[in-house]
């Protein structure tokens, strides 16, 4: 049986290194950070927290979580993709996602929302060219190449592990047809075993092999002796992060309440199919060295 792994996510823009560093030393198998050009709050950028991180640590994975392709030229995340997997020794993987959610950060960027989509299926083609091939040409809607090589390339072969997030059916294509993995959020375990079933179907479809693919899930996470506590914890930061009234989403989306609770119903994500699990912190900041101790001490062990 494939072992589970489990990771979590840079809580913030500072303090990066130390985090990492923490991470590391409790077992977690990967560390994680999305991005924004702009959001509801301060946000960094996957690559260069990750780059950061790279260099405070030895062995745990890096995960893009995630990095919204459609708002870069595909050439340019492939160069950077690759140079932080030299950078790291291979120990990069490349999360992506279409975003949407902030349309702002698209007109700053120069890019039509409703080009995301296509956008991002072109970039995944381009991206994965350019990692596994010399003197790259390609001619689409969004990219022109003329015999490009990405100097030095990624150090794993035959490229880094892509994985996509999101949560409809176009995502679950995406999925099937370039990427390794799955990664969703907001996403209940029956939501999560059901996008798993779709996407080994489509992959079936698209001739690719079924056994390799990797199901995760990505659960925003409070865990505290007082259930109440965490999820009031869980509900106030997500609610402060999206914008919106979580109070009666918690128990839906969330990793939240006692450390018995959070065992039992990320119990059912895994026993749902998730093979890789990130747990990022949904709680305060003077909180979340605690709820991660607590994640990888008395939590990943009992389901690991």
């Amino acid at each position: 049986m494939a072992k589970i792994e489990f990771g979590t996510a840079l809580p913030g823009t500072d303090k990066t290194a130390e985090f990492a560093q923490r991470a590391e030393e409790l077992g977690f198998d990967y560390l994680g950070c999305g991005e924004h050009v702009m959001f509801h709050g301060p946000v960094g950028n996957t690559f260069i927290s990750l780059s950061v991180a790279a260099g405070a640590t030895k062995k745990i994975k890096l995960i893009s979580s995630i990095v919204l392709l459609p708002l870069y030229p595909a050439a340019l995340v492939a160069k950077m993709g690759s140079a932080l997997d030299v950078a790291s020794g291979g120990r990069y993987n490349f999360g992506v996602g279409i975003g949407g959610e902030f349309p702002k950060e698209f007109e700053a960027c120069g890019v039509p929302v409703n080009q995301r989509g296509s956008r991002t299926n072109e970039a995944l083609e381009v991206i994965n060219k350019l990692w596994t091939e010399k003197k790259v040409s390609f001619s689409g809607k969004y990219t022109t190449l003329n015999e490009v090589s990405i100097e030095p390339a990624p150090v794993q072969k035959p490229r880094p592990p892509i994985w996509v997030a999101g949560r409809k059916d176009p995502a679950m294509k995406r999925t099937a047809k370039y990427a390794d993995g799955w990664l969703p959020y907001m996403y209940t375990p029956e939501q999560l075993h059901e996008s798993i079933e779709k996407i080994k179907a489509y992959r079936k479809e698209e001739g690719r092999d079924v056994e390799s693919f990797i199901p995760g899930v990505f659960i925003f996470t409070a865990t505290h002796a007082d259930g109440d506590k965490g999820r009031e914890m869980a509900a106030n930061r997500l609610g402060k992060q999206y914008a919106q009234d979580f109070s009666k989403l918690i128990g839906k989306y969330a990793l939240a309440g006692t450390p018995d609770e959070c065992r039992k119903r990320l119990q059912e994500y895994v026993d749902a199919g998730a093979k890789m699990v990130m747990l990022p912190s949904a709680c305060p900041s003077d909180y979340i060295d605690e709820k991660t101790r607590l994640i990888g001490e008395e939590i990943i062990p009992a389901v690991r």
